[in-house]
Protein backbone atom coordinates (compact mmCIF):
# COMPACT_ATOMS: atom_id res chain seq x y z
CA UNK A 1 0.00 0.00 0.00
CA UNK A 2 2.71 2.62 0.45
CA UNK A 3 4.35 1.55 -2.72
CA UNK A 4 1.11 2.68 -4.00
CA UNK A 5 0.65 5.92 -2.74
CA UNK A 6 4.68 6.86 -3.51
CA UNK A 7 4.00 5.85 -7.36
CA UNK A 8 0.37 7.54 -6.99
CA UNK A 9 2.60 11.05 -5.74
CA UNK A 10 5.30 10.01 -8.45
CA UNK A 11 3.34 10.01 -11.46
CA UNK A 12 1.81 13.32 -10.21
CA UNK A 13 5.96 14.82 -10.01
CA UNK A 14 6.45 14.62 -6.02
CA UNK A 15 9.47 12.92 -4.77
CA UNK A 16 9.18 11.39 -1.16
CA UNK A 17 11.03 14.01 1.56
CA UNK A 18 14.03 12.51 3.61
CA UNK A 19 12.56 10.84 6.52
CA UNK A 20 15.44 12.30 8.46
CA UNK A 21 13.77 15.06 8.72
CA UNK A 22 10.27 14.58 8.56
CA UNK A 23 8.07 12.96 11.39
CA UNK A 24 5.46 10.86 9.12
CA UNK A 25 5.38 10.71 5.21
CA UNK A 26 4.95 13.65 2.93
CA UNK A 27 6.18 14.40 -0.67
CA UNK A 28 7.75 17.39 -2.72
CA UNK A 29 7.49 18.65 -5.98
CA UNK A 30 10.33 21.21 -7.24
CA UNK A 31 8.02 24.19 -8.79
CA UNK A 32 10.80 26.38 -9.45
CA UNK A 33 14.74 25.61 -8.36
CA UNK A 34 17.58 28.52 -8.19
CA UNK A 35 20.06 28.95 -10.59
CA UNK A 36 22.27 32.13 -11.82
CA UNK A 37 19.05 33.62 -12.47
CA UNK A 38 16.77 33.05 -10.04
CA UNK A 39 17.51 32.69 -6.34
CA UNK A 40 14.08 31.45 -4.61
CA UNK A 41 12.99 28.34 -4.53
CA UNK A 42 9.25 27.23 -4.44
CA UNK A 43 8.34 23.91 -4.30
CA UNK A 44 4.58 22.21 -3.48
CA UNK A 45 5.01 20.24 -0.13
CA UNK A 46 2.34 17.77 0.08
CA UNK A 47 1.78 15.86 4.16
CA UNK A 48 -0.07 13.17 5.21
CA UNK A 49 -2.55 13.45 8.25
CA UNK A 50 -0.44 13.59 11.22
CA UNK A 51 3.19 14.12 9.38
CA UNK A 52 5.22 17.16 10.35
CA UNK A 53 8.79 18.61 9.78
CA UNK A 54 11.94 18.81 12.47
CA UNK A 55 12.24 21.98 14.03
CA UNK A 56 14.25 24.23 11.53
CA UNK A 57 15.26 27.70 10.64
CA UNK A 58 16.44 29.62 7.22
CA UNK A 59 18.51 32.25 6.63
CA UNK A 60 16.44 34.35 4.98
CA UNK A 61 12.81 34.81 4.68
CA UNK A 62 10.25 31.16 3.82
CA UNK A 63 7.12 31.89 3.04
CA UNK A 64 4.17 29.27 3.33
CA UNK A 65 0.81 29.32 1.49
CA UNK A 66 -1.59 26.91 2.46
CA UNK A 67 -3.01 25.23 -0.52
CA UNK A 68 -5.43 22.25 1.31
CA UNK A 69 -5.80 21.08 4.96
CA UNK A 70 -5.08 22.81 7.88
CA UNK A 71 -1.53 23.53 8.63
CA UNK A 72 0.10 23.27 12.14
CA UNK A 73 2.51 26.14 12.63
CA UNK A 74 4.76 26.63 15.76
CA UNK A 75 7.75 28.56 16.38
CA UNK A 76 9.59 28.29 19.36
CA UNK A 77 8.67 30.08 22.78
CA UNK A 78 4.52 30.10 21.14
CA UNK A 79 1.72 28.21 20.79
CA UNK A 80 0.69 25.82 17.89
CA UNK A 81 -1.36 27.87 15.42
CA UNK A 82 -3.96 26.44 12.62
CA UNK A 83 -3.50 27.90 9.45
CA UNK A 84 -6.17 27.13 7.18
CA UNK A 85 -6.51 26.49 3.52
CA UNK A 86 -5.55 30.05 1.47
CA UNK A 87 -3.63 31.10 4.77
CA UNK A 88 0.22 32.21 4.46
CA UNK A 89 3.00 32.62 6.68
CA UNK A 90 5.79 34.53 6.78
CA UNK A 91 8.71 33.32 8.47
CA UNK A 92 11.62 35.49 9.51
CA UNK A 93 15.25 34.93 9.04
CA UNK A 94 17.00 32.38 12.14
CA UNK A 95 13.20 32.05 13.51
CA UNK A 96 13.35 28.52 14.88
CA UNK A 97 9.86 26.87 13.97
CA UNK A 98 7.92 23.61 12.34
CA UNK A 99 4.79 22.97 10.13
CA UNK A 100 3.02 20.31 9.55
CA UNK A 101 -0.72 18.42 8.52
CA UNK A 102 -3.11 18.55 11.66
CA UNK A 103 -3.70 14.86 13.03
CA UNK A 104 -7.01 14.84 10.72
CA UNK A 105 -6.56 15.16 7.00
CA UNK A 106 -3.62 15.90 4.88
CA UNK A 107 -2.12 19.28 4.13
CA UNK A 108 -0.50 20.92 1.37
CA UNK A 109 1.02 23.92 0.87
CA UNK A 110 3.47 25.78 -1.37
CA UNK A 111 6.86 26.82 0.48
CA UNK A 112 9.07 29.64 -1.14
CA UNK A 113 12.60 30.32 -0.42
CA UNK A 114 14.00 33.40 -0.71
CA UNK A 115 17.54 34.59 -1.20
CA UNK A 116 18.89 30.90 -1.59
CA UNK A 117 22.39 32.32 -1.93
CA UNK A 118 22.44 32.75 1.77
CA UNK A 119 21.40 29.48 2.39
CA UNK A 120 18.01 27.30 2.38
CA UNK A 121 16.99 25.21 5.57
CA UNK A 122 19.27 24.43 8.69
CA UNK A 123 17.29 21.00 9.97
CA UNK A 124 17.51 20.61 14.04
CA UNK A 125 15.87 17.99 16.14
CA UNK A 126 12.41 16.64 15.38
CA UNK A 127 9.28 17.57 17.15
CA UNK A 128 8.22 15.45 19.81
CA UNK A 129 4.86 13.95 19.95
CA UNK A 130 4.07 15.52 23.28
CA UNK A 131 5.12 19.16 21.53
CA UNK A 132 2.62 18.33 18.46
CA UNK A 133 0.28 16.89 20.79
CA UNK A 134 0.08 20.80 22.70
CA UNK A 135 -2.38 22.38 20.59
Amino acid sequence: MENEKDNQMAAKGYKPVPADYFSGKAWLKSLVVPDENTNCVISDVFFEAGTRNNWHTHPSNQILIVKEGTCYYQQEGFPIQKIETGGVINVLPGIKHWHGASPEAVMIHIAIGINTEKGIVNWLEPVTDQQYAAI
